[in-house]
């Protein structure tokens, strides 16, 4: 989710795709086959949100940089630059109340939900 609306920078909340508990519905810390595939080509061995979340998993996040990086080269001005970044400990879910029954994102549930995150990103800035 990207945030930033009357903000000095852009910055982005990141989620990484995971199994789900058939049950519930509610993503999982385990990460999905695709996700850890594409966590080992990039260099890392991690097999939940969590492993990766607790550090050392520098070519994983320069991976994922690289990526915002070549969508800013796409952005018209300096104001549509993603400048930071964060990835969340869970998945966005219906469960979860991040998303509404026709799967689109309930943005203000998401921004309240992770209030602390999003004010972390431009504290420095004030």
């Amino acid at each position: 989710m990207l945030v930033g609306d009357r903000r000095k920078v852009l910055a982005i909340l990141l989620t990484l795709k995971t199994e789900v508990d058939p049950d519930t519905s509610e993503p999982l810390d385990k990460l999905s086959k695709s996700t850890v595939e594409w966590c080992k080509a990039h260099g890392s061995n991690v097999h939940t949100v969590s492993q990766l979340l607790e550090g050392g998993n520098g070519p994983v996040m320069d991976a994922i940089q690289e990526g915002i990086n070549q969508a800013n080269k796409k952005a018209i001005s300096r104001a549509q630059v993603i400048q930071k970044f964060t990835i969340l400990p869970r998945d966005f879910s219906i469960a979860g109340g991040e998303l509404g029954p026709t799967l689109k994102l309930r943005r203000p549930i998401v921004a309240k939900m992770n209030e602390t995150t999003i004010n972390a990103f431009y504290d420095d800035q004030d």
